[in-house]
């Protein structure tokens, strides 16, 4: 099979695999339920772990069931192949990052009192799910190693992580445009904008390899905020 149409059936397996999770900043998949479904959830927490860690190729069968404790034989039972696994996991997490992402959505403020603090509030929100999330984390490992590949397994993830970012908050600066809070022309070119302002210092912490601190958060969030406001305010 070509690589092309692998990636179509992994996308598909993703979300058929899934019994999609809550929006939890852990990446752990074990919840209350009966032994088949604590033991699919073990393999799925090892399978994830060593995705992460050595990429598709380097994480076996073998090894992933060594670390969930399990004969290669109940793996298989669970998922036919180590494909199947794969879409399992990115699927769940993409589900539980995309509950996460709509809490967040929420906050964003339509109809603000004091839109440079609301606006640097949900800016901090926001920049704190990208970056201390480790189902985040776990996605851009993965994207880096595996993108190639699978384009059509992380072209999903786009669809549910920053095309609906950029999508809800452009309609939201829209709105505050229309009210007269903004003046903004192309409410698109805008929220690419502000999301580069209140980003860029976190995105050269990840080049870093680090994780930024809550307070780098904040500053990036506060100082964005207040750049894209003396240009659209």
């Amino acid at each position: 099979m070509k690589h092309a149409d692998k990636s179509a059936v992994i996308a598909s397996r993703a979300f058929a695999c899934s019994d999609f999770g809550t929006a939890e900043t852990g990446l752990s998949f074990t919840r209350p339920g009966s032994g088949q479904c604590m033991k699919r959830d073990t393999i799925l927490d090892a399978a994830a772990r060593a995705f992460c860690r050595d990429g598709f190729a380097g994480a076996s069968i073998d090894l992933i069931a060594a670390e969930a404790s399990v004969s290669r034989q109940t793996i298989y039972n669970h998922y036919r192949d180590k494909e199947m696994l794969f879409g399992a996991v990115v699927g769940e997490i993409m589900e539980r990052m995309n509950a996460a992402l709509s809490g967040i959505l929420t906050t964003f403020p339509e109809k603000p009192d004091n839109l440079e603090q609301e606006l640097t509030l949900f800016a901090i929100r926001l920049g704190k799910n990208c970056t201390c999330n480790r189902d985040g984390e776990f996605l851009r490992k993965l994207i880096q190693a595996e993108g190639e590949r699978y384009p059509e397994l992380f072209a999903a993830w786009r669809e549910i992580g920053p095309a609906r970012v950029w999508s809800t908050v452009s309609d939201k600066l829209a709105r505050l445009a229309k009210s007269g809070a903004l003046d903004i022309d192309d409410p698109d070119l805008a929220v690419r904008q502000f999301l580069a302002l209140v980003n860029a210092d976190l995105q050269f912490c990840g080049l870093m390899g680090k994780t930024p601190t809550e307070k780098e958060i904040e500053n990036a969030a506060r100082n964005g905020v207040r750049t894209f406001l003396r240009a659209f305010g």
